[in-house]
């Protein structure tokens, strides 16, 4: 499994999250909570960070949120979730994460449905 330090290469702290999005700390640790973002312990010191990828000028990306859920219902962690979503694969082709950049969900969801079967 590669490491998330090979597959993400720009992480935000959360503050950063909340500058970006113009939301309060808590709005962000909410948005957390519910799946709509991923936050993973990194760095020294460590400390919460969210790839900077999962948003975009409009906000998180559209569709990530059904994604995660459908990914940690089927029992991946939120590293596992993050190597599977930022992990190439030649037949989508690219990444997860770019599809649900560009709005296209439909198959990365039958993948992630199937993985979590």
């Amino acid at each position: 499994m590669n490491d998330l330090d090979d597959l993400i290469t720009d992480w935000l702290t959360l503050p950063d999250v909340a500058r970006r999005l113009d939301l309060e700390i808590s709005r962000v640790h909410r948005l957390i909570e519910d799946g709509e973002l991923v936050a993973v312990r990194r760095g020294d010191p460590v400390r919460r960070v969210v790839p900077a990828e999962l948003l975009t000028d409009d906000g998180i990306a559209r569709h990530l949120k059904g994604t995660v859920t459908l990914l940690r219902d089927g029992g991946f962690d939120d590293v596992e979730l993050l190597t599977w979503l930022f992990t190439d694969d030649e037949t989508l082709p690219g990444r997860p994460i770019d599809q649900l950049r560009s709005g296209q969900r439909g198959e990365v969801r039958r993948r992630a449905q199937a993985l979590a079967l």
